[in-house]
């Protein structure tokens, strides 16, 4: 059975290099005061180059849909066959698909994708298990920092399909209704597939949040929430319909 092994960035760490704090760890961590001038003005330049990385590998990219959702579903999951229809109906519309590129929801919308011969792409993250990217991918980058590869979904994609997932799933979903809400990114459609999954955190927002003032009548009308996985494809225009970031 081969090692296991963890990326960082375009680097593969194996063995007891794997034992390296992860980019962002590194990034975020306090220092001493007068460590500043050795560290986090160099590490700027490694920012820099995961944008231009992305824009220069993403920047002839078709009009494309982001799949979220869980990491920890099998195949034979009914979730990982929905997101797998859904890849492959965005596919057969011609839009390309983005994933994390990890297994589950984002290998199934992937697979999806590259059997109806659509542009299936992978966006990874260095975590400290590695998931690895999945066989279906053809263009594939993996991200050292999470704000970096969150710009990339977000520029590139005109709309979102969220999966039910964790809390990585979530926050990319909030970060999106927070952009469209206040404006920065303009008809940016969200669906949130699954009733059975999303129903409940949606009563709590229109019952807590919005009943509490803190978000406006109109903020929870972002969303669609559905189990039908034509209207969630129909729900994210035709290609190029949309402004993207």
């Amino acid at each position: 059975m081969p090692a296991p092994k963890r990326t960082q960035g375009s680097v593969v760490l194996g063995g007891r290099e794997q034992a390296q704090p992860m980019a962002d760890q590194n990034l975020l961590q306090r220092r001493e005061p007068d460590q500043w001038s050795h560290h986090d003005p160099w590490r700027v330049l490694r920012i820099q180059a995961e944008f231009v990385e992305g824009f220069d590998a993403l920047h002839k990219l078709s009009p494309a849909v982001s799949i979220f959702g869980s990491a920890r579903i099998g195949r034979e999951d009914p979730m990982y066959q929905a997101a797998e229809q859904i890849g492959r109906s965005l596919g057969d519309r011609g839009f390309a698909v983005i994933t994390g590129g990890g297994p589950g929801i984002m290998e199934a919308g992937n697979k999806g994708a590259f059997e109806v011969d659509g542009c299936s792409v992978g966006l990874g993250i260095e975590l400290p298990h590695e998931q690895g990217m999945n066989d279906f991918i053809s263009i594939g980058i993996n991200f050292r920092y999470f704000f970096v590869r969150k710009l990339m979904f977000l520029k590139y994609s005109q709309g979102f399909i969220t999966m039910p997932g964790g809390f990585g799933t979530l926050d990319e979903l909030f970060e999106a209704l927070t952009l469209i809400q206040t404006g920065k990114v303009t008809h940016f459609p969200v669906v949130l597939f699954g009733r059975d999954y999303w129903t409940g955190l949606v009563d709590w927002l229109r019952s807590s949040t919005q009943g509490s003032g803190y978000v406006g009548e109109a903020d929870l009308d972002l969303v669609t929430i559905t189990d039908d996985i034509e209207e969630a494809v129909a729900a994210m225009g035709i290609p190029g319909q949309f402004d993207t970031v």
